[in-house]
């Protein structure tokens, strides 16, 4: 099995994202997906999701330190406070003791900044969390965010695939010592009136190297119809790989 390193953490490099599994058919996927070899599973609040999560990496019967679990804290938890009590209720759900990587899911300017990353890098000193990170910040706020944070953060999840360029915020992360993750990387069946697609060999040779560099975890925006798949593969939102500056 591959891994991904930054700031301490060692990520398995290939994850199962779980948005849009819910019930039983979401405990059944996960339990099935580590049976098959994922080794890293990523939920987050807003999915409703993580007690179906928790009952199936239980039913798997697999160490817990085998095990590379992420959440995301929605922004409507930011106030110190209200993190710390989240994150307990998501522990509570996910019927664990810590989780290996805790993201805040969308920024919130509504909260101040630096109010949020201290309660989240007091979660981790709290032995709530093993690693804190970022999910969905743009270059600035991952600047900002990288300055202000009391403790070392690991990275910034983002969608990423072969038809969105994330150069720039890559590039931020790989400055700042930060993984960049990917969610959705094989992109999803899109409209040809609302999405253009690369067509000449250059512009598909560059859709192939982007393809390849791509990070795990499956959480889309952006709802669209998909092809046909497997019944397997219509349970899970994408397969994913991850990218950091230590695989390169």
């Amino acid at each position: 099995m591959q891994f991904v390193e930054a700031n301490g953490a060692r990520i398995p490099a290939i994850g199962l994202g779980t948005w849009e599994l819910r019930g039983r058919a979401c405990a059944r996927v996960v339990e099935q997906a580590i049976r098959l070899g994922y080794r890293h599973i990523d939920t987050a609040q807003v999915y409703e999701n993580e007690r179906d999560v928790g009952e199936g990496i239980h039913a798997s019967h697999i160490r817990r330190d085998e095990m590379f679990v992420t959440t995301k804290v929605w922004t409507t938890h930011f106030a110190p406070h209200n993190l710390e009590r989240s994150v307990k209720e998501s522990l509570t759900r996910l019927r664990m003791t810590e989780v290996d990587l805790l993201l805040l899911h969308w920024p919130n300017p509504q909260v101040p900044l630096e109010e949020t990353l201290g309660a989240l890098a007091h979660a981790r000193q709290m032995g709530l969390t093993r690693h804190i990170g970022l999910s969905n910040f743009t270059v600035a706020l991952i600047e900002q965010a990288v300055a202000a944070c009391p403790a070392p953060l690991v990275c910034d999840q983002v969608e990423y695939h072969p038809y969105l360029d994330q150069a720039k915020v890559q590039g931020a992360c790989r400055q700042n010592g930060l993984a960049m993750v990917a969610y959705s990387p094989i992109a999803r069946a899109m409209s040809a009136a609302t999405k253009r697609f690369p067509t000449s060999a250059r512009h598909m040779a560059r859709a192939r190297h982007r393809c390849a560099c791509a990070g795990w975890s499956s959480r889309a925006r952006r709802r669209s119809r998909a092809p046909p798949r497997s019944s397997v593969c219509r349970k899970i939102s994408t397969c994913s790989i991850s990218c950091c500056p230590k695989t390169r």
